[in-house]
């Protein structure tokens, strides 16, 4: 009884006896939770058009980071370097269309899967080749003074990197919604056939969703490369956005963003009130084991379409 007291009641009591500080701990895990949907994001914007889980979409993210910090250390002003980075993602998405996704049009999804698994091993490969393993630091300005907001300590730079977030989703969110491109896509979303019975360019969207892909992972590459440094570890962030996709279910935009807060706020309360009392760490497993959960009782996310077959 002492042990499931310190473990479960003892955090609980602590959790409610200091309400501030129990709030800065919850707004930073949102703000954190606003990086790692813009990750997520990615995914689902891939799995949506295409159908192909990218497993690479980590390994994007630091790639790009990876050419964005190479351009500033070659003397590029920040905007060129972002502009020469997105350039680089964008041919990246032409390539992988052209090598990779053609070839395998109609192929089982475990094969389309496989490959892009193998697309993780090349770009962490040739990132390492062309900028080397060293830590590159990065920083681009945004200040990372702590703020007192309402009686709340609150990190200036969690509250940019949020902003620019939320600006990235709501950009997006028009996109798809108010342009003829983003109709086709959502039509593609839908139902491949029948786009291309109506004479929309599969291939082409195919190749708009891995560039627009590939530039929110550049986005989510240069806050987490300012936070962290660029350094390989970013990709292991990065696959934190499985959780979040199993959370939000792996066809939703607003699940991504929903699953990404849940995932951020719970990480962080649970390390700093759960991780004394059970030896730490917890931030490390802690979505994981939640999206264990969820794939046990509710597999098809919480905003997920829920697959009924007939047999």
């Amino acid at each position: 009884m002492e042990f499931l007291d310190a473990v479960f009641v003892t955090p609980f009591a602590s959790m409610w006896d200091n309400p501030e500080f129990l709030l800065e701990v919850l707004i930073g895990g949102l703000l954190t939770g606003v990086m790692y949907s813009l990750v997520a994001l990615g995914f689902v914007l891939i799995y949506k058009a295409s159908g192909v889980f990218n497993f690479a979409q980590g390994t994007m993210v630091l790639f790009a980071a990876l050419t964005f910090v190479g351009m500033l250390e070659k003397g590029m002003p920040v905007w060129a370097a972002f502009l020469v980075a997105a350039t680089v993602m964008t041919a990246m998405a032409f390539a992988i269309e052209w090598v990779v996704l053609r070839p395998l049009v109609n192929q089982e999804q475990i094969i389309l899967f496989m490959a892009t698994i193998g697309l993780t091993f090349f770009l962490d490969g040739f990132g390492q080749l062309v900028w080397g393993g060293d830590v590159h630091p990065l920083d681009i300005g945004i200040p990372k003074d702590p703020l007192i907001i309402g009686g709340v300590l609150v990190n200036e730079f969690d509250l940019v990197a949020a902003a620019v977030c939320g600006s990235l989703v709501a950009a997006l969110a028009v996109f798809f919604q108010k342009t003829a491109v983003g109709r086709a896509l959502r039509a593609v979303a839908d139902d491949h056939q029948a786009a291309l019975s109506v004479g929309i360019p599969l291939k082409t969207i195919w190749v708009i969703v891995w560039a627009v892909a590939g530039v929110v992972g550049l986005v989510a590459g240069i806050l987490w490369g300012s936070n962290l440094g660029v350094q390989f570890s970013i990709a292991l962030v990065a696959l934190k956005a499985l959780p979040v996709l199993i959370l939000g279910g792996f066809t939703s935009v607003p699940g991504a963003i929903v699953g990404g807060l849940i995932v951020g706020a719970g990480e962080k309360v649970a390390e700093v009130f759960w991780g004394p009392a059970t030896g730490g760490a917890i931030e490390d497993w802690f979505a994981y084991g939640l999206a264990l959960v969820f794939l046990l009782f509710r597999p098809q996310g919480l905003f997920g379409e829920r697959i009924i077959e007939r047999v």
